[in-house]
């Protein structure tokens, strides 16, 4: 598959429901973790002749729509305790949190 047949967007509609706020919550592995695939990758893109790439680590990406009702203090409170408990792994990743209107 070559990289002309992917299909690129740099926004989109999770839902039909009235949203206000969005959420991204960027979640990678702690300075000092080993990154197995990261290694794998970044082996798989030199061999396919992408040259001066330094190092790759592998992170996780969650986009979470939020209802008209909730505001944008409840919103990050919700969101980071979500991203501490549920979508990362506090021992070994950190994650990032941020609010769009």
């Amino acid at each position: 598959m070559a990289i002309e047949d992917f299909e690129w967007t740099s926004s989109y509609k999770l839902s039909d429901g009235a949203s206000e706020l969005r959420a991204k919550v960027y979640v990678t592995l702690k300075p000092g973790v080993l990154d197995p695939q990261g290694k794998a990758i970044h082996h798989a893109v030199e061999s396919l002749g992408f040259n001066g790439i330094e190092d790759i680590r592998q992170g996780k990406f969650f986009e979470i729509e939020l209802g008209a009702s909730v505001d944008e203090g409840s919103a990050r409170e919700q969101v980071e305790r979500m991203a501490s408990e549920v979508l990362a792994n506090p021992v070994i990743e950190n994650a990032r949190v941020e609010i769009e209107a």
